[in-house]
Parts: structure tokens; C-alpha cells; sequence
């Protein structure tokens, strides 16, 4: 299984970046994906992550109100709509898909795979 991401960039405080992922390679039950972010020196964080079944989405308080996440479960991507960036939300911002891998018909435990990180820079 691979999840890829793309989207990252430099931008200017105040700017929008749309991040996406897409999980391939594999076949897979998907359930919850979702996004964390981590800077140098500081703990990875949560910043969204939405729901299988009823799509519901929790989001870190900081970027409540700027950040939408939406999923397509057919193309089994999920993308991170970033509006009215800031400084602060430089980081290196990692996709990951909780997800079970299903082989002869027979779903494996479920567990988390990542991807490899984009870098998000925002300038002020």
C-alpha cells in the first residue's frame, strides 16, 4: 500500500494550498484518513481527520474555520483545503489511512499507513 501525497508548496500568509493523497497498491478496507502536520522541534499534531461511513470530521482547534477535509471513497483519496494560511502553519504535513488490507476475500486487522510528507511554507 502507498500513499502519495502532492499539493505542498511556498506560499504568502493569507494564501490557499489544497493538499491530496491517494492510497493505492493494494486492496484495502479504508476507514478513517486524515492529516497531521509536524515541526522541527515540536510533537506531530493532529490538524483533520474525517470518518468512513458518516464522513464526520474532527479538526485541531488552530485551524477550525480555514481547513476543510473531504474524502472520495471510490478513488480512496482525501484532500486538505487550506485557506487563509499562516506562518505558523509551516510544517511538513503527512496524509495517513487507517485501513485494512484484504487478502483471499479476508480483511487483515486494521492499522495505519502514512505517506511520505509534503513541506507547506507560508511566509509572512
Amino acid at each position: 500500500v502507498q500513499l502519495v501525497e502532492s499539493g505542498g508548496g511556498v506560499v504568502q500568509a493569507g494564501d490557499s494550498l489544497r493538499l491530496s493523497c491517494t492510497v493505492s497498491g493494494s486492496t484495502f478496507s479504508l476507514y478513517s484518513m486524515g492529516w497531521y502536520r509536524r515541526t522541527p522541534g515540536h510533537q506531530r499534531e493532529l490538524v483533520a481527520r474525517i470518518g468512513n461511513v458518516d464522513g464526520r470530521t474532527n479538526y485541531a482547534d488552530s485551524v477550525k474555520g480555514r481547513f476543510t477535509i473531504s474524502r472520495d471513497n471510490a478513488k480512496a483519496t482525501t484532500d486538505l483545503q487550506m485557506n487563509d494560511l499562516k506562518p505558523e502553519d509551516t510544517a511538513v504535513y503527512f496524509c495517513y489511512a487507517d485501513l485494512s488490507l484484504v487478502r483471499g476475500g479476508i480483511a487483515n486487522p486494521s492499522q495505519d499507513y502514512w505517506g511520505q510528507g509534503t513541506q507547506v511554507t507560508v511566509s509572512s
